[in-house]
């Protein structure tokens, strides 16, 4: 038997809720230590006990707490003290090769912000679910609609990739780097991974809402398991002409097909998909009617859960 709708839901928002069952989850709290900065009220992320002893972490930036089980960085009290703080932390803990998480370096920096969205520090994009920060991306659909009917433009990720090597994709997917608009990656991403003329996002990508969740991460996205790792994913459609045809553009996708919704639901159902695809493609569904209340029993469930509240603070990407 196939994954239900419901099943790929759970499995991508996979961090237990308190309200479910309180005394389990002050248990399972006891894995985990709250990443703090110094002069921030908030919990900022959570991170693995055995995280937290395999770093080497420097005194003059970094207090721990064993008892209370927080991790805080008190360097600096500026953004660029922090971050010059973080860096010097992560470059230390790559030269000792202590996660395998690290060797997957992007050169890539993903913000954190505080309870009034304000910008507290940025690190480096692969060592994000080592503290468990919230992180944001985009996910685009690009489809095609005919007298066919709706098919989907689906790539499947190399087979080389670090992470979740050779599963199935959103059409159009990447993270929001520090000072990054959503839009604005969306059409950075579809040229990258899609080959998608940005003239051709522009006129035809709309925005569709988003999706948000507390992943916990398993041995399909490489390196140390059990990670905690919250995000935020916009979405978009991108509604094409059947001359426009994604290709690959980079080394991170291996090829793209145009699927049937029947056929997109049984790769869903048999569990193709990297799982964070298998919630943006199940809210498609819902806002476009193919899942509806009257054909998906766990409907009112799904929703729920498709737009979780997260456990620490989040930021509005207004551009004022």
């Amino acid at each position: 038997m196939g994954k239900s709708n419901l099943d790929l839901v759970h499995e991508c928002d996979r961090f237990p809720y308190h309200q479910d069952d309180p005394a389990a989850y002050t248990t399972h709290m006891e894995k985990y230590h709250s990443f703090r900065v110094k002069g921030c009220d908030s919990i900022l992320g959570y991170i693995v006990n055995e995280v937290v002893d395999r770093f080497d972490w420097p005194t003059e930036s970094w207090a721990i707490d064993q008892s209370n089980r927080t991790v805080t960085l008190i360097a600096g009290s500026s953004p660029a003290e922090r971050n010059q703080a973080v860096a010097q932390t992560l470059d230390k803990a790559v030269k000792q090769d202590r996660f395998e998480v690290l060797r997957g370096w992007r050169d890539e920096l993903y913000p954190v912000f505080g309870p009034d969205g304000e910008f507290i520090l940025e690190m480096e994009r692969c060592a994000s679910p080592l503290f468990g920060i919230v992180s944001y991306g985009i996910h685009a659909t690009a489809y095609i609609e005919d007298e066919n009917g709706l098919r989907l433009w689906i790539p499947r990720r190399s087979k080389t990739k670090q992470t979740y090597p050779g599963m199935l994709d959103n059409s159009v997917a990447g993270g929001m780097s520090t000072g990054e608009t959503p839009f604005e990656c969306l059409v950075r991403e579809a040229m990258e991974e899609a080959s998608l003329p940005e003239d051709v996002v522009r006129a035809n990508a709309v925005a569709a809402g988003c999706v948000s969740y507390t992943y916990v991460r398993d041995q399909r996205a490489g390196g140390e398991t059990d990670l905690v790792q919250p995000e935020v994913e916009y979405v978009y459609d991108i509604k094409l002409s059947a001359d426009i045809v994604p290709k690959p553009n980079d080394s991170e996708v291996q090829e793209f097909c145009l699927l049937t919704v029947e056929d997109t639901k049984k790769a869903l159902a048999s569990g193709e998909f990297k799982p964070n695809c298998s919630v943006v493609l199940i809210d498609f569904f819902i806002r476009h009617g193919i899942l509806t209340p009257e054909n998906e029993k766990d409907f009112l469930e799904i929703i729920t859960k498709l737009h979780r509240r997260l456990e620490f603070p989040t930021a509005s990407h207004v551009i004022n």
